[in-house]
């Protein structure tokens, strides 16, 4: 089976945003389509609203007017299922509601032809479980478009327990046919996306919880020092506090209340208490008319050390800051010092300042440390969180925060707390990524794809594993493991064999 031909009806079952999306998103394409919701009326509305999006697209010169013109003609709103019997193709964009969506392709099994292809849309149920009740399940697939569908490319294409090869082929191809990135993966909760994507989330929320910083300087640690388009606490706000949380909540349960998919109290109490997000008028912050945003936490001007010394080398990406103080005109009073596994940058007044890991500034090992948040690219960085240890001086903090704004970067302390904010993040990250690629949920390129794409990452997160390093990210996780009960942060087995085989051929 290929991709379904433009001379093939594809219906649409369920008006919302994004059954309207995925329907303009075919009709664009050059097949029929057909619009079905079982609220009267609501259908014949769905085809208007198409209709006045293309033609604000003829305005902008997306599409030619007579494109526009056929276009209408091959839309047409249905009042039954029945209509949809001569559909080579149903993707159903209804309620997340298993009973509901079970329901409905099991009255559609009775109407449409036997090659037709069932897709659901749905983001987090399984796509298994929702062909469970069908006599022939191989023809179901999960094609799970991501909002707004006429914009964003990713479609994930799921193969339920029983999805025929054939019918997850067809999916596929007539993704990518409408000019869609198709990637494939296997049924398991929060397929690839919103598996992968919950501790992006997850640590903003436990970090907060923890007081290591308030909502709007995450963020910015976030946005400016490791590159991600939206911080998760205005992500949320945008996607709605209340369909974020119940994501999450979902995949939480389909795992089993895995600890490290566990939801967050904070984000409960918002949605408790009505606060959504934008669509509400206030969320993590206040959207309403004449309302400013918070600003992040930021230091004000330090005067930049003289010199300092760099004692061996600095790990992964932190490496090129010895060429950035050299740039910056700070002498570097000596380098490399032999039997030194950690590097680290002495300053002035003799406080160690180091990479972030997964135990904190202040320690039993270590006096007078800073530390400072992992950034993937220093270079491009506009922000550095740095976290003191007790024993520091305002003194050591404000060297620390002259070095960093000597370098042009914006600076935010923040409380002590093992893995910082940007390293535990990506850390996580990492580890669902390769602990997904292990188990065969999809292929490293698809994962990597799947992250660029659908919630617009900086980059993949198996990229970013090797630049980091398998061993490095595993090193933070197990330190973060044993300074938390619980086992939240407790690392993959396909980690520890990645890095295992770094060493064997390093």
């Amino acid at each position: 089976m290929t991709a379904i031909g433009t001379n093939s009806t594809v219906a649409v079952v369920g008006t919302g945003t994004m059954g309207q999306g995925i329907a303009q998103v075919a009709l664009v394409a050059g097949h029929r389509v057909r619009l079905y919701d079982s609220a009267p009326g609501r259908a014949e509305e769905a085809a208007g609203a198409i209709m006045r999006r293309l033609d604000r697209l003829v305005e902008k010169g997306r599409i030619p007017a007579h494109d526009r013109a056929a276009a209408g003609e091959r839309l047409s709103p249905a009042t039954s299922l029945a209509e949809l019997a001569d559909a080579a193709l149903v993707i159903e964009a209804i309620l997340e509601q298993l009973p509901a969506k079970q329901e409905l392709f099991a009255a559609l099994e009775d109407i449409v032809a036997d090659g037709c292809l069932l897709a659901t849309n749905t983001s987090s149920l399984s796509v298994t479980a929702v062909a469970g009740r069908l006599r022939r399940p191989g023809r179901c697939v999960g094609m799970h478009f991501f909002n707004p569908a006429p914009l964003l490319p990713l479609v994930e294409v799921v193969s339920g327990f029983a999805t025929d090869e054939a019918a997850a082929t067809a999916a596929y191809e007539t993704a990518g046919a409408w000019g869609k990135k198709p990637v494939r993966c296997a049924d398991t909760p929060g397929f690839l996306v919103n598996r992968i994507a919950r501790p992006f989330y997850a640590e903003a929320l436990r970090a907060y919880e923890e007081r290591v910083a308030d909502p709007a300087t995450i963020d910015a640690v976030l946005r400016e020092g490791a590159g991600f388009k939206m911080g998760p606490f205005e992500l949320t706000d945008l996607i709605g506090q209340d369909v974020n949380e119940a994501v999450t909540h979902s995949v939480w349960q389909a795992f089993f209340q895995d600890p490290k998919f566990a939801p967050s109290l904070a984000q409960r109490r918002l949605v408790e208490s009505g606060l959504h997000g934008r669509k509400t008028g206030r969320g993590w912050f206040d959207y309403s008319e004449g309302a400013a945003l918070p600003e992040p936490r930021t230091e004000g001007p330090r005067p930049a050390p003289e010199a300092v010394a760099v004692h061996a080398a600095l790990p992964g990406p932190a490496a090129v800051l010895r060429e950035m103080v050299e740039e910056a005109g700070i002498k570097i009073t000596r380098d490399r010092t032999p039997g030194e596994s950690e590097g680290f940058i002495r300053l002035p007044g003799g406080a160690c300042l180091a990479l972030t890991h997964g135990y904190p500034a202040t320690s039993i090992v270590y006096d007078r440390y800073i530390r400072f948040d992992l950034s993937l690219d220093y270079r491009a960085a506009a922000r550095i969180a740095l976290a003191a240890s007790q024993s520091c001086s305002e003194a050591d903090l404000a060297e620390a925060v002259g070095l960093f704004q000597a370098l042009g970067k914006h600076v935010s302390v923040i409380e002590d707390v093992p893995g910082m904010i940007v390293a535990r993040t990506i850390a996580m990250i990492v580890d669902f990524a390769v602990d997904a690629a292990a188990r065969g949920v999809a292929t490293p390129e698809d994962i990597d794809t799947a992250m660029r794409l659908g919630v617009n990452y900086p980059g993949g997160p198996l990229e970013w594993a090797e630049r980091l390093g398998a061993q490095w990210v595993w090193d933070l996780l197990d330190s973060m493991y044993h300074h938390n009960a619980g086992g939240r942060y407790a690392p993959s087995w396909a980690l520890r064999r990645r890095a295992d085989l770094e060493e064997w051929v390093l």
